[in-house]
């Protein structure tokens, strides 16, 4: 039966979230963090101090229930300002029709902005105190073309084509008092003074000009609409608390002073709206009293004369006593029912029917009408004569009230209409506490920056992770059946031979870690492996070591040479060969003269006794890559290699071959095939584990055994503690005497 190897694909992967292995994880990449951090936090602290600081002026103002009548009712009785009522008052300060005279009359419809450096420019600017009136601020730089502090420009009036509406004009300060206009593309409009001047079309009225020549300014004529719109939607308005009437008017500005007189304008033509409404509605009411007038007039001058054509046609002048009083009552009633019948046309209009006020009123006019047929009855009774005199009589007499009646009510609702005030009152006009702008609000600025660039590095730091493959964990290696045999600590001072040895003009020495740095963490992790490695070879078929890796970059070579630096120092005679006839360079590790090896015995230019070279190690020897042959490998492949390693095997304890990259090139699997050993160098944080997977895969192909790995160029990680070699014992340095 076959055993197969499982491979991480087989193994079921664990999905739980570790927290201690994430916190370990940002610990290992706290520079990262700190710097970003730190990062952020100085562009927010810059923002903080550099930006624009905006203001927020607010007004007040309440809207009480509606009167009629010059006794000024309620419109609404015991009832607050509904949802619906308020919703309507706001929408009412923010009409286009509002605004759009707002913008009329403070002129917002022309944007002025002095061109400032960018950046610091508007810092400088907003900085810069003048000690009198007029003075500017020195430039910077010689950049005469930015306004630097105490520059001004106030157009009073700017009339442009239609085609240049919403457009960028430049405009350049020249002699004191002149100044030059240009369109987007820098063609001049006009050249002005400070005054009235046309040209082109554009009418522009420069009520003052404060800036050094050659300093520019960028001027905008905006629509009307577009810039009634424009406030609008900067313009906040709230209502106090439900049913409360109190309304605020926000609206926030880098110029306070520009703020404050925008919102007291709002405020101000609210109100006068307001009251032409009230007013509206008085004069109305006016036109229709002043309209009926003259109708009641005619009739009260035809019941006139038809009391005289009577008396006179019946020559009846007087009523008898009894009845005249009761023409008194009857006309008194009629009056009475009058007046509270038009009071019923008022409060019709205030309150439903089911109103105890309406229910009251209606209760009077009852009774009234009672008492009136009661008198009816009585003037029934009196003779014909007598009943149409006292018909005539109290037409005319009603008629004669009524009459008197509306000519009060019309001077009443000319008072009303002169005097109406509206339900509208300002309670706080507009007002910005300069001393504390609303943004930015410089702490949490600071706080959110710093906050951001910290999650932004952990983002980093996961995210790289995710895509991040390279093994860092010896259990890895050892799931996949090969048994790790050393992990080699990331050596510093190997970083600083390699970088001093590449150095311009930097002398031809040995780069060797093992002889220049013997103290090395890392060479007594190979000297623990040289143990191991006398262990794991009693069984091979030769003595022929081959070390290789997946790809490029795992450290196979400084393996090799240092560990045949540290079997040779026990007194073993070893020779390393150098198998890379593509890329080699371990003469440069050797610090050895390069002028035969390998490919030339292979190709029997040289026997292999002649291209050993002596190293500055006792008991080393070394076979360079030697030329760079164009099939290396066909001549792995004759059987001169095979002739050249048994005639070598004898003379040696160990050889050890440094062979090129397993996926890379074919030449490992082929120095795999007379290899007894074979050891696989996977780097930490470089070599996946499909990396590894592929090169085992592809030399158990080729019948070799790869009898275990290591681990190299680790890096001790909080993440990775638990699997650090040096966890579980302690550095080792030999003392110095």
């Amino acid at each position: 039966m076959t055993v197969m190897n499982r491979t991480s694909l087989d193994t079921p992967q664990d999905t739980r979230i570790d927290l201690a292995t994430l916190l370990r994880t940002l610990l290992d990449h706290k520079r990262l963090i700190l710097w970003m951090t730190g990062v952020f936090m100085l562009i927010g602290v810059l923002y903080a101090i550099l930006a624009t600081p905006v203001y927020q002026a607010s007004a007040m103002i309440q809207v009480e229930p509606r009167k009629v009548g010059i006794e000024g009712i309620p419109e609404v009785s015991n009832k607050p300002m509904s949802a619906s009522q308020a919703t309507t008052e706001i929408e009412l300060i923010k009409s286009r029709a509002l605004l759009g005279k707002v913008v009329e009359d403070l002129r917002l419809n022309v944007e002025t902005e002095p061109d400032r450096l960018p950046v610091i420019g508007p810092w400088l600017f907003r900085t810069f105190a003048p000690e009198y009136a007029g003075q500017l601020a020195e430039p910077l730089f010689g950049l005469e073309g930015y306004a630097w502090g105490g520059e001004k420009l106030d157009v009073f009036q700017l009339e442009v084509p239609e085609a240049l509406l919403g457009e960028k004009l430049k405009l350049v300060a020249g002699k004191p008092g002149q100044y030059a206009l240009y369109d987007p593309d820098g063609h001049l409009l006009l050249n002005g003074t400070v005054g009235r001047s046309e040209g082109q079309g554009i009418k522009i009225q420069v009520a003052t000009l404060n800036a050094r020549p050659q300093t520019g300014f960028t001027v905008i004529r905006q629509r009307n609409l577009s810039t009634a719109l424009a406030w609008q939607e900067r313009l906040k308005i709230t209502e106090a608390g439900k049913d409360s009437g109190i309304i605020y008017l926000l609206l926030q500005d880098p110029d306070p002073l520009k703020a404050n007189a925008v919102l007291n304008e709002v405020s101000r033509l609210y109100v006068r709206q307001n009251v032409e409404r009230s007013s509206a509605e008085a004069a109305q009411r006016l036109e229709f009293l002043r309209s009926q007038l003259p109708m009641v007039r005619k009739q009260l001058e035809a019941s006139e004369a038809a009391l005289n054509t009577f008396q006179t046609s019946s020559r009846s002048v007087d009523l008898s006593i009894e009845t005249k009083g009761v023409l008194d009552q009857v006309v008194e009633l009629d009056k009475q029912l009058s007046e509270l019948k038009l009071k019923r046309v008022e409060l019709e209009r205030l309150y439903t029917r089911e109103h105890p006020t309406y229910r009251s009123l209606m209760s009077q006019i009852s009774q009234l009408e009672a008492q009136k047929q009661g008198q009816m009855r009585k003037i029934d009774a009196l003779p014909q004569a007598q009943q149409e005199l006292l018909r005539l009589t109290r037409d005319m007499q009603v008629i004669s009230q009524t009459y008197t009646l509306m000519l009060n009510k019309s001077q009443e609702q000319d008072i009303l209409r002169a005097g109406s005030i509206g339900n509208v009152r300002i309670i706080d006009n507009a007002d910005s506490n300069v001393e504390k702008p609303v943004k930015p609000m410089k702490k949490l600025v600071v706080l959110i920056a710093t906050l951001l660039g910290a999650l932004l590095a952990v983002a980093i730091i996961f995210v790289r992770q995710a895509f991040y493959r390279g093994i860092e964990n010896p259990e890895v290696i050892e799931s996949l059946g090969m048994p790790v045999y050393a992990s080699l600590p990331y050596s510093r001072q190997q970083e600083r031979l390699d970088k001093a040895a590449t150095g311009h003009g930097a002398p031809r020495e040995s780069r060797l870690l093992s002889t220049r740095a013997p103290e090395e963490l890392a060479l007594e992790s190979l000297r623990s492996l040289r143990t191991s490695l006398h262990f794991a070879m009693l069984e091979a078929r030769n003595n022929v070591l081959m070390i290789t890796s997946p790809l490029p970059g795992a450290g196979k070579s400084f393996v090799s040479a240092n560990l045949a630096v540290i079997i040779a120092q026990t007194g073993k005679r070893v020779l390393l060969i150098d198998a890379d006839m593509r890329k080699g360079y371990l003469h440069k590790v050797l610090g050895v003269q390069s002028r035969h090896g390998l490919s030339d015995t292979l190709a029997a230019r040289l026997k292999c006794l002649e291209v050993i070279n002596r190293t500055e190690v006792r008991h080393l020897d070394f076979i360079s890559c030697g030329f760079a042959a164009p099939n290396p490998s066909e001549l792995l492949m004759h059987d001169n290699f095979n002739k050249m390693l048994s005639e070598l095997s004898p003379l040696y304890d160990l050889i050890i071959i440094d062979t090129p990259p397993i996926l890379a090139v074919t030449d490992g699997t082929l120095v795999g095939r007379q290899a007894g050993t074979c050891l696989l160098v996977a780097r930490f944080g470089l070599t996946t584990t499909k990396e590894l997977e592929a090169c085992k895969r592809r030399l158990n192909q080729n019948g070799i055994l790869i009898k275990g790995a290591i681990f190299n160029a680790t890096i001790r990680k909080a993440s990775t503690a638990e699997y650090d070699c040096t966890t579980y014992g302690y550095s080792y340095h030999p003392v110095r005497k």
